[in-house]
């Protein structure tokens, strides 16, 4: 697995501003999302981006809280943030607020009124949008466009002071109302807004807007390389018209890279937001989410998610990536450090006839396919679990195991051959009768007799309830632009199974993952009380590996 981001058009960039500065320049990136719901996938993404290209370069990276919009933002959202970045493996050289910056942002706004480039404007939003103009036509400029540099003054010290009521003015930026783009059409600087924020309180009742105070916030932190995704692209022209025009320092330079776009999965967090809101999912951790948090409950390692990122790669232009690729880093990863188990997800009862009845056996079983990692005990008896789908009263052809007449090696134990089963009164198949040959022990001479089918098993006798969560994709495979998200959620994303595991796994800590034998890649989850939850993280089958072959 690679630990570094693969060479791209970013760093060529970075290496010519090196080679310009002969080496004199130190790299300095942040991250910088919004504390207004949980980082996801395509967070994580550009955190590799960012901290991957500090690091490579002997930079720092901050983590910074872009927080200029008291409405949706939270201390809560900072403290998850902060949380999953660390533990995607990233170190931010400083944690930092947009909020910080607010009255730096004033005095440089004050700054643009005294240069004749910003103006206080009475029109309210609509009005705004209608002069605009499209992208064919110019925009019109604001009757209050030509105010003096004395009135334009006056007025925004009493929008600072709260003499206007919200929507009353806004400071706008005076730049071209006929440029192609429309960013650059006097574009609002400034909005009133009276309104809590969670780290201000109500010291302010003007905020800036984003296009405003994010080329400040980089000047302040001495950001070198400010890295966005692609839809910032069209504000690159206002980000650098407003290093040129403040009167700070630093001259950050702005790069835009392609955002992860996955299949199967949604990234908006407005519309995650609207999951939880509505309990389609049980939180922003549940672990259908693409967010951080519900990868990390699920099971997914930091390890497998950077190099999911790395694979990807960086890019200039969009594209989709198969949600398969990152299941596919996932299983790789997984499959190194994980120790083998057996579990019985929708268990029947085997009963093994000629077995003696009361006798107890312990048979040694590998924990891993490195046979470093050595062997362990499991208990087995005359009344074990197998998996219901692993017995078929009348089997197709090619059904390798259980039917009357059929013969499977029960995995580490004996081959067994089945000689009957019974059923309810509605014709439920609810235990199954098989003959064990004493002669076919695991490591034993006669092992050396071959079956087609292998099962795993739990001893009904030594063994733990367990309640297993299977998840699925959270969104269905139909694609196009007609069609919501909300109706694309899968009814079958999550699907609850009340098994049993090897006695062994009573002493699993939450957080702790496994592969069970033929079933999958497991985690205990938090909700493990009475009994204990394991969160399916991905199947054993890898369809993304077939695919590329």
């Amino acid at each position: 697995m690679a630990e570094e981001l693969k060479r791209n058009f970013i760093q060529e960039i970075v290496e010519q501003d090196l080679a310009q500065n002969e080496g004199n320049l130190k790299i300095v990136t942040r991250f910088p999302p919004e504390p207004n719901g949980y980082l996801h996938i395509g967070h994580a993404k550009a955190i590799c981006v960012d901290f991957g290209i500090a690091k490579k370069y002997g930079g720092t990276c901050n983590l910074r809280m872009d927080d200029t919009n008291p409405a949706k933002e939270d201390n809560f959202y900072v403290e998850a943030i902060a949380r999953d970045v660390k533990w995607l493996g990233f170190e931010y050289d400083k944690l930092c607020y947009a909020a910080d910056y607010f009255e730096e942002m004033y005095k440089q706004a004050e700054v643009l009124i005294q240069k004749g480039l910003a103006f206080v404007c009475d029109m309210n939003a609509e009005q705004i949008k209608e002069k605009r103009g499209t992208l064919t036509q110019p925009g019109e400029e604001s009757p209050y466009r030509n105010r003096s540099v004395e009135e334009n003054l006056d007025l925004f010290r009493r929008m600072r002071a709260g003499e206007f009521a919200d929507g009353a003015k806004v400071l706008r930026a005076k730049i071209d109302m006929a440029s192609p783009n429309i960013n650059m059409r006097d574009p609002i600087l400034y909005r009133i807004l009276r309104m809590e924020h969670y780290r201000t309180g109500n010291d302010w009742c003007i905020y800036p807007m984003y296009d405003y105070a994010h080329p400040i916030e980089d000047m302040m932190e001495n950001v070198t390389h400010s890295i966005c995704t692609l839809e910032f692209e069209d504000h690159r022209p206002l980000y650098d018209w407003v290093v040129e025009n403040v009167e700070l320092p630093a001259k950050p330079r702005q790069i835009e890279f392609a955002r992860l776009n996955m299949t199967r999965t949604i990234m908006s967090k407005r519309y995650l937001k609207k999951l939880v809101e509505e309990k389609s999912v049980s939180g922003w951790d549940d672990p259908r989410m693409p967010t951080i948090a519900g990868l990390r409950r699920r099971g997914y390692t930091p390890e497998a998610i950077r190099d999911f990122c790395d694979r990807i790669g960086v890019a200039k232009s969009n594209s989709v990536v198969e949600a398969a690729l990152l299941e596919h880093c996932v299983r790789e990863d997984l499959a190194a450090k994980t120790m083998r188990k057996m579990a019985v997800l929708d268990p029947i009862r085997l009963v093994i006839d000629n077995y003696p009845e009361g006798k107890r056996e312990l048979l040694l079983t590998e924990n891993h396919s490195d046979e470093a990692l050595g062997s362990r005990e499991v208990s087995f008896s005359r009344e074990l679990y197998i998996e219901r789908e692993d017995f078929m009263i009348d089997p197709p052809k090619k059904f390798f195991r259980l039917f009357v007449g059929g013969e499977v090696r029960l995995k580490s134990a004996y081959i067994v051959k089945c000689t009957g089963f019974k059923t309810d009164k509605n014709g439920v198949v609810y235990e199954v009768h098989c003959e064990y040959d004493p002669d076919t022990k695991s490591g034993c001479a006669g092992a050396e007799r071959k079956v087609k089918g292998t099962l795993h098993w739990v001893d009904a006798n030594h063994c733990i309830p367990a309640e297993f969560r299977l998840y699925d994709y959270l969104l269905d495979e139909r694609e196009g632009e007609n069609l919501d998200f909300s109706e694309r959620v899968n009814p079958d994303s999550l699907i609850v199974k009340q098994g049993v595991a090897e006695k062994s796994l009573e002493h699993a800590e939450v957080g702790d993952s496994f592969q069970f034998i033929r079933m999958g890649y497991f985690r205990k989850d938090e909700d493990s009380d009475e009994k204990p939850v394991f969160n399916r993280i991905v199947g054993l089958r890898d369809t993304w590996a077939k695919l590329n072959k």
